[in-house]
């Protein structure tokens, strides 16, 4: 037995409003329609819902039971049609993530947002070599991802992930040899650290690969050609953390940081408001 939700919207509505009359003012119609409507909702369930009397109207214990699952319901379809609105914002967002991150998550991120802003035209930028901040800073972004050390960037912080030295499980190096190290080229962040840290140890160094890609940087590393610094979630198996026993410096915490300009809350795009809820959600989840 399926039941109409305009018929079921009637019937809870006349049970709230304790009449006909006030029933008919709230769903704009005549009284003799909800009338109608209720009467044949009665005939498709086959009992009385109400006990009509000249002075009250109330529920059956049949009415009871059914009132109960009307509500529960319509309350569903209303979530539904919640859950899956089409948003009249019409605007362009340029939203920009370093490689790598949320990598599993993103598409199911962009397939919602696109659902919930149809009208929404969304420019990505993905790099390990973008400026993230600056693009930020200069208005060429909307909002982004950016990768900092621990509370160097100002937004709303989405992860903290401890930094590593990664190499190969067979790779071996001894101190006082140059270390070869495969990064990324400036602006990277993680280049940067290593760098610096090295270079703070006294540890001798020397560029054996670089790229612009992250998947190009863990295929060398897993080669056994060389060491690189990148964050602890990055390993993959065949790989190992090195750290001081094998006379490496300690790295710092990176921050994974959502920043959004200098735009305060009130005065944020719907839709770049929208983005950044969605990523803070998928990134925290």
């Amino acid at each position: 037995m399926t039941f109409d939700t305009t018929l079921l919207r009637a019937f809870v509505t006349v049970h709230h409003a304790g009449g006909f009359t006030r029933a008919a003012d709230q769903l704009h119609l005549t009284q003799s329609a909800v009338s109608h409507q209720i009467r044949r909702l009665e005939e498709q369930v086959g009992r009385p819902l109400f006990h009509r009397t000249t002075r009250r109207l109330n529920l059956t214990s049949d009415g009871e039971e059914f009132l109960r699952l009307a509500q529960r319901i319509l309350q569903a379809q209303d979530a539904l049609a919640q859950h899956f609105r089409s948003s009249p914002i019409e605007d362009t967002v340029r939203f920009g993530l370093p490689e790598g991150f949320m990598s599993e998550s993103l598409p199911r991120l962009l397939r919602q947002f696109s659902r919930i802003c149809p009208k929404v035209r969304l420019e990505v930028s993905v790099g390990l070599t973008l400026d993230l901040a600056a693009m930020v800073r200069e208005r060429e972004l909307d909002l982004a991802v950016v990768v900092s050390p621990a509370g160097a960037v100002k937004g709303q912080l989405l992860r903290r992930v401890p930094m590593v030295w990664a190499a190969a499980e067979d790779f071996s190096w001894s101190a006082g040899e140059s270390l070869p190290l495969a990064y990324s080229p400036p602006p990277c962040v993680s280049r940067h650290i290593a760098v610096d840290a090295l270079n703070t140890a006294g540890i001798a160094w020397h560029g054996a690969f670089s790229s612009h890609s992250l998947q190009d940087m863990r295929s060398a590393v897993l080669s056994g050609l060389a060491v690189t610094a990148f964050t602890q979630d990055n390993l993959r198996p065949g790989m190992v953390a090195l750290g001081a026993k094998q006379g490496f410096p300690v790295l710092p915490k990176l921050d994974y940081t959502l920043a959004q300009g200098d735009v305060d809350l009130e005065g944020r795009r719907p839709a770049v408001a929208e983005l950044g809820g969605l990523v803070a959600a998928y990134a925290t989840a």
